[in-house]
């Protein structure tokens, strides 16, 4: 432990273990770590993370575990499970994606994610909507009622330095946060599929969506800023 880790907090009535430090924050910076090998030999690797706050002090570490075979052969579409770790290696967070198809023409095949926090404890859910335009998810609790929604920008975005995904009330009318992919520079964005992604929301969300959140930020990375030839 040293000054660039935050230290857990002890255990929080109706929150997750784990997660008594998200209670205390509004904004996140996920940063995916940079994969030389991958970048110069084009040899898909597991994806890392590091969860820092605003300061810039690591929160939580994520690890993507799967095999060579899927990262290979499925590329951005491959299912995932991804283990967000806190600063001592426990597990508090677990996200999963089974495999399904990435099209706009198959409304059928959506993409859905399950978070849970700790792990075996389903707190939320991230469910595609389909939509020929722009990218569109529900934000689901534990119980599967829809609770937030989370829309991205028009197509032809992908050239834009940072890129939005607003997250709004089911209503439509109030916006309460926002993933944010930010550019990280031409260089490293050519050489590269690392990515960062700034999350804000509301300082009093319930935790557990803001759990849901990360999940959904791992979600977007995959869908829309991982190279390969299925995307």
């Amino acid at each position: 432990m040293n000054m660039y880790q935050v230290d857990p907090n002890p255990g929080l009535p109706g929150c997750p273990p784990g997660l008594e430090y998200l209670t205390q924050i509004d904004q996140l910076l996920i940063k995916q770590k940079v994969e030389f090998i991958e970048a110069l030999a084009g040899f898909e690797s597991n994806n890392k993370y590091e969860v820092r706050n605003a300061m810039g002090q690591n929160v939580f570490y994520a690890v993507e575990e799967n095999d060579c075979l899927s990262r290979q052969c499925c590329g951005p579409v491959r299912s995932f499970t991804i283990r967000v770790l806190d600063n001592f290696g426990q597990e508090v967070i677990t996200v999963t994606r089974p495999l399904r198809c990435m099209s706009c023409f198959f409304p059928c095949c959506l993409q859905e994610l399950e978070v849970q926090a700790p792990p075996g404890n389903t707190v939320g859910y991230v469910v595609q909507q389909w939509h020929p335009l722009s990218p569109k998810f529900i934000i689901e609790n534990e119980h599967r009622e829809q609770v937030l929604r989370l829309h991205g920008p028009f197509c032809g975005w992908s050239c834009l330095p940072d890129v939005d995904f607003e997250i709004v009330t089911m209503d439509e009318v109030d916006k309460i946060g926002k993933i944010s992919k930010q550019w990280t520079g031409l260089l490293r964005e050519a050489f590269t599929d690392a990515d960062n992604f700034g999350i804000q929301f509301p300082m009093d969300l319930d935790v557990k969506m803001k759990a849901v959140m990360i999940g959904a930020c791992f979600l977007i990375d995959f869908m829309f800023f991982e190279k390969g030839d299925q995307h």
